[in-house]
């Protein structure tokens, strides 16, 4: 049985309950420079470390949960801003090879329920299943296999060697229906929020369950 680890820090804090839906957003090596990586991470601190008026951890723990969302949110939008950067996912063969792998491991290691490749990075919504005596698949595991694969395809067609992939992701535990629905419209419009398409629907690399 492979070790499920609910939670665990590395650059970015990883909270992983099983049987949970996760909101996931993964990037290119390199999408975005060094000195934005750290302008980020030292907004989120001085949030995170802003003093609660009250005894109530509770209160601290809904403040760390709006630091996150706020730092993701900023996180997101330079990822769509910023051009000078790998792009190698516009390209529509290295999309197809994303698309395809996100797809092909769709009720086979998780329910799969929406996605977008964008140009530097891609957005998804997936549960992973639970496996009759085996539990359910670490998320990490799930993510380092299909990485491993798409960047393994997309190199061989670029004709490269060298990371593909920033080797942390993003994920995030989705809690309600309520924000379920938020989230996989925010990732569906993606594309149409950064003026690449009118309509999500023209965007050829994004999928969502029906």
């Amino acid at each position: 049985m492979q070790e499920y680890r609910e939670y665990y820090q590395r650059h970015l804090p990883h909270w992983q309950p099983e049987g949970a839906t996760f909101f996931i957003t993964f990037r290119l090596a390199g999408s975005l420079p060094f000195q934005v990586i750290e302008s980020l991470k030292m907004e989120r601190e001085r949030e995170k470390s802003r003093p609660v008026t009250t005894s109530i951890s509770s209160l601290q723990a809904g403040r760390e949960f709006l630091a996150e969302r706020s730092y993701f949110t900023r996180w997101d939008s330079a990822l769509d801003n910023y051009q000078a950067s790998a792009r190698w996912l516009a390209q529509p063969e290295i999309a197809a090879i994303v698309t395809e792998a996100l797809q092909y491991r769709d009720k086979k290691e998780y329910d799969l329920f929406s996605y977008c490749v964008m140009p530097n990075h891609v957005h998804a919504v997936f549960a992973p299943l639970l496996r009759a005596g085996q539990g359910y698949l670490p998320l990490h595991r799930i993510l380092q296999s299909l990485k491993r694969h798409t960047a393994r395809q997309a190199n061989k067609l670029l004709g490269r060697e060298g990371a593909f992939w920033q080797d942390e992701s993003y994920d995030h535990v989705i809690r309600s229906a309520e924000e379920f629905e938020r989230i996989v419209g925010y990732v569906i419009e993606n594309p149409v929020k950064v003026g690449l398409v009118p309509a999500w629907e023209d965007w050829p690399w994004s999928y969502i369950k029906t």
